[in-house]
């Protein structure tokens, strides 16, 4: 009997070699992104008096202020835009390992065709679900069915079986859904360090202005500031916004494999109470 389509480790590979790739020009794109946001937009001439980014931003110009925040602010719009590119892409890739309908409708419709004993009924919605979680679902109801078949095999063996089988399909499909959550999860504690960063080199002009001899210059002491406390904001909100999407992806993820569990379990038990 035809066993269900399962990911090949050489198709794993593959998927493996160009997640790194997406990940390495994403974050190198996401960089040169903050670096002509912050040259070429933040720094236009017409943000600032006289048209000259050198001087002072116009009144109530906050491109120039950010601007004249200094060079880590690049370095923090690239981190903030990665926190997006990374959250979307992991948003589309659980999106389409949940498949094509809801998949705690889908998991119950299973369990109650498997009580039933309707395999087929339940393998056709799987063909139906499509993505990870069906995929993990049918290879345990295919394994159920060839199983089923074979009279020499004892019920304890089968159910070991029907386990492995649940287990190693997972061990296929489920790790994909986790790539890549580390970049943002490391997104969570740079934002802040890179925002910190930005706060101590502005804090460094800002006490130079002081130093001057004779009366500060109450610019370089403004832009001292302005320098600290931007680099501060933008380093806190890349971080929240971090912590925030990283929450709500893990708690997706632990949901579909809870689903999976859930149904293997199901699967088990079922051919369990039927070959006592």
């Amino acid at each position: 009997m035809a066993n269900a389509p399962k990911t090949s480790p050489a198709a794993k590979q593959e998927s493996n070699n160009s997640g790194s790739f997406f990940a390495q020009a994403a974050i190198i794109i996401c960089f040169i992104l903050g670096y002509l946001l912050w040259k070429f937009v933040m720094g236009s001439p017409s943000n600032f008096l006289d048209n000259n980014p050198e001087n002072q931003p116009l009144p109530g110009n906050y491109l120039g202020m950010v601007y004249h925040a200094g060079a880590v602010v690049p370095v923090l719009l690239g981190l903030f835009f990665m926190v997006w590119v990374f959250s979307i892409e992991r948003f589309i890739v659980i999106g389409k390992a949940s498949g094509t309908g809801n998949v705690g409708n889908f998991v119950r419709k299973v369990q109650v065709l498997i009580n039933g004993g309707n395999l087929d009924s339940a393998i056709a919605e799987c063909d139906k679900q499509k993505g990870s979680v069906a995929n993990v679902i049918k290879a345990g109801l295919v394994k159920y069915k060839s199983v089923s078949a074979d009279t020499a095999v004892d019920t304890e063996k089968a159910t070991i079986a029907i386990q492995k089988e649940i287990e190693e399909t997972t061990a296929l499909e489920m790790p994909m859904l986790e790539k890549n959550l580390n970049v943002i999860a490391t997104l969570v504690s740079i934002g802040t360090l890179t925002g910190l960063l930005g706060t101590v080199t502005g804090m460094i002009k800002a006490f130079s202005a002081l130093a001057t001899g004779g009366t500060p210059d109450s610019a370089k002491l403004a832009n001292g500031i302005s320098e600290a406390l931007i680099n501060t904001a933008t380093g806190i909100g890349t971080s929240t916004i971090a912590i925030v999407m990283y929450n709500i992806l893990t708690a997706k993820i632990d949901k579909l494999t809870y689903s999976i569990d859930e149904a293997g379990f199901s699967i088990v038990q079922t051919y369990a109470a039927n070959h006592k």
